[in-house]
């Protein structure tokens, strides 16, 4: 037999992208290949080949980046049948997997892959890695198998989208990858000879530093909701993570307080003192605060709280803080990162109608303040 020879009504000949050229046994099926002509063409040598269980490549060569990724995702799609056909009476060719199998919607790559996705620079390149991590349920019952290394969470947050790629967001993608990064030896044996070069190059505490790092600098997410994911994973008391936190809570707090310097600049704020105690003359200790405009008794603080245990017993405190001053006729704005990152325009309006009112106020209470 040629195997050249179209064995389907319907050719796969017009299958040209990325999801056509994996597709999986139900899906080619659909397109009427029998079992039969697929195991003969999934021979040693022959034209295709099986790269996970139940998912073909249609070509005989290693398989690129894009198609193990789209082979992960099909992999963990769930194999319902396909209900709608085309005006031919074919099956509907539909947007996403071509037949049957479709992305589970709740499925996504996660990990080191999710990173590399998100084009962290830290992250080892998609070839490199030997296992791509792909999310899902806890309830599905779903094995790791060849280079798909299923995790699990009980509620998957919801996906973005990267080029057309499900992917978990950055927050839940750097806690799959630290979990992989710190664990046993036996969870870290998935990983491959080049992917593991990549990472020792600049040693294993250091590659999740930057990691880290990165999510912040890049303008991923906040190092809140970094912590609070790894929180969740419980990773926070393995001592290479506590060390890596600790670090990314300090950028990210003068990281946000070099966004609060830009924002007083670029919007004609009048200037503040910086980072300053506050305290009645001769009386108790106020608090400090990021900012203070003296005349117009305008106080702002930066909200960079994050889920750690120490936090729960801090914030409390900042609370009182901020109830003491507005006592004493003080204005206390309260900004976050995202924030000043995402709506600088917006927190410049807040605080300079803050400024404005106080002509309207009555005069706050005299307060000593003090350099930190």
């Amino acid at each position: 037999m040629n195997h050249n020879t179209p064995l389907s009504p319907r050719p796969l000949h017009h299958l040209a992208d990325v999801r056509h050229r994996v597709l999986t046994a139900r899906q080619l099926r659909e397109h009427g290949i029998a079992p039969s002509d697929l195991a003969e063409r999934c021979r040693p040598g022959g034209p295709w080949q099986q790269i996970l269980p139940g998912v073909h490549l249609l070509h005989p060569g290693p398989p690129t980046s894009e198609e193990r990724l789209h082979a992960v995702l099909l992999y963990a799609a769930r194999r319902t049948p396909a209900a709608a056909t085309g005006p031919d009476g074919e099956p509907a060719v539909p947007a996403q997997g071509d037949g049957a199998d479709r992305y589970e919607p709740e499925a996504m790559i996660t990990g080191l892959a999710a990173l590399a996705l998100h084009r962290f620079s830290s992250a080892p390149p998609l070839l490199s890695l030997d296992r791509i991590e792909v999310l899902v349920p806890r309830s599905r019952r779903l094995r790791s198998a060849g280079f798909a290394q299923v995790v699990r969470a009980q509620t998957p947050p919801p996906a973005v989208e990267v080029t057309g790629v499900p992917v978990a967001p950055v927050p839940r993608a750097l806690a799959d990858a630290v979990a992989r990064l710190t664990g046993p030896q036996t969870t870290r044996a998935g990983l491959g000879e080049a992917e593991m070069t990549a990472l020792e190059a600049v040693g294993g505490p250091t590659a999740i530093r930057r990691l880290l790092s990165e999510a912040v600098r890049g303008g991923h997410c906040d190092p809140t909701a970094v912590v609070r994911e790894l929180s969740r994973a419980r990773l926070l008391g393995r001592p290479q993570v506590m060390d890596a936190v600790d670090g990314l809570l300090a950028e990210g707090r003068a990281l946000a307080e070099g966004l609060l310097y830009a924002l007083v600049r670029e919007y004609r704020l009048p200037d503040p003192v910086w980072n300053v105690d506050l305290r009645l003359p001769g009386g108790p200790y106020l608090g400090g605060v990021d900012a203070f405009w003296p005349v117009q008794a305008v106080a702002l603080t930066i909200d960079a709280r994050s889920p750690k245990y120490a936090d729960q017993t801090l914030w409390p405190e900042h609370t009182r803080t901020r109830e003491r001053l507005e006592r004493l006729g003080i204005t206390v704005v309260q900004v976050t990162p995202k924030k000043l990152r995402e709506a600088p325009e917006q927190q410049a309006v807040v605080v300079r109608t803050a400024l404005m009112a106080a002509a309207d106020r009555e005069p706050s209470a005299y307060v000593a303040v003090l350099p930190k």
